[in-house]
């Protein structure tokens, strides 16, 4: 709810011009959050304990709330009178927690019988919309090349680079024998690539073709990938914070640009929706990405507990986890730089 309606109320209140700066601050301050949350976390939970963190939580929320009612005293709503469809938001809810959850567990024959059972479903939720006059998601919207590029696009990004945090933790734990706090350090340098680049992004993308800026950032994304292909037990520290600056440098560029092209392709009062298939597609990314993590991990490792003996087995699925996803990565330049034809003027 917080991420959906935040991303729509700042595409209602900033004019076009200057969409991209708003969306680019409101990323990095996502990406800021991340940055600080695991150092803040592990002091509060050294000095103050565990309970700390959800206790902080109180206060917080209160002064938040006072905020938006404060501030927030108006409301954007563009769609008074129309009817809500609570049968499609259920069959999609439905649907959606079949593919979420059949891929993430993966290659069991639980995960393959609900991912199928979810496709399906998902193919007779679009054919149910289409029948109905207010739909919860309006699927022609999709015939919009903007709209549907740019959501597959960012389905694309978070898919391949989603589980780098995980799969790196797991290199720099077992095969580099770091302990967890050195290995969270060294991790952190992706998240404040991206708090910086962020707004640059969003900024640059007020004045020229996001989908050009979002192609940009998704290339370098693949560049840090594909790095990572090349991990072995020699590689230095060096070597692995370069792939992650450049991997947050290119999601920086990628994210404000892209979501300011899905935001910027739809009428007024499909913000709501737009904003929805934002956060949908990052949570299907996530998804997919860890899915395939641990799918790999389940071929080449199986089921069993990590030791010194599964140490060049699960090297050898890190890089090609990493190979997928660059080649991932790669596809979806292309789908980044797709955007809307306009139409020439009669003469």
């Amino acid at each position: 709810m917080v991420f959906v309606t935040g991303l729509a109320i700042i595409t209602s209140v900033y004019p076009p011009q200057e969409r991209g700066k708003a969306i680019g601050i409101n990323i990095a301050t996502v990406y800021i959050a991340l940055s600080l949350g695991p150092v803040l976390g592990g002091v509060m939970t050294q000095y103050l304990g565990w309970r700390s963190l959800f206790y902080a939580m109180i206060p917080l929320g209160i002064v938040i709330i006072a905020l938006t009612y404060w501030k927030l005293n108006e409301e954007w709503a563009e769609c008074k009178g129309e009817k809500f469809d609570i049968k499609g938001s259920i069959f999609y809810s439905i649907v959606l927690v079949m593919v979420m959850y059949g891929f993430s567990t993966l290659p069991s024959p639980t995960g393959i019988i609900l991912l199928i059972a979810g496709i399906i479903g998902f193919i007779g939720f679009l054919m149910f919309e289409l029948r109905i006059e207010y739909p919860v998601l309006n699927v022609k919207l999709f015939k919009n090349r903007s709209f549907a590029f740019s959501n597959l696009a960012a389905l694309i990004n978070y898919s391949a680079t989603f589980a780098v945090t995980f799969l790196l933790s797991l290199y720099l734990q077992y095969i580099k024998a770091l302990d967890p706090l050195s290995a969270g350090l060294i991790l952190v340098a992706q998240p404040v690539m991206m708090a910086i680049f962020a707004p640059i992004a969003g900024r640059l993308s007020d004045k020229f073709v996001p989908q050009k800026l979002a192609a940009l950032g998704m290339a370098l994304s693949t560049i840090g990938l594909f790095l990572f292909v090349f991990l072995d037990e020699t590689t230095s520290i060096a070597f692995i914070t370069v792939g992650l600056l450049i991997i947050g440098t290119g999601f920086g560029f990628f994210s404000s640009p892209n979501t300011n092209a899905i935001m910027g392709s739809v009428e007024r009062r499909f913000y709501g929706v737009a904003s929805a298939m934002v956060s949908t597609m990052r949570l299907l990314g996530q998804t997919f990405s860890m899915g395939l993590a641990l799918m790999v991990f389940a071929i080449f490792i199986g089921n069993v507990q990590i030791t010194t003996a599964q140490y060049p087995a699960l090297l050898s699925s890190i890089r090609t986890v990493f190979l997928i996803c660059t080649i991932l990565c790669f596809i979806g330049i292309f789908a980044a730089l797709t955007r809307q034809k306009t139409k020439k003027p009669d003469i």
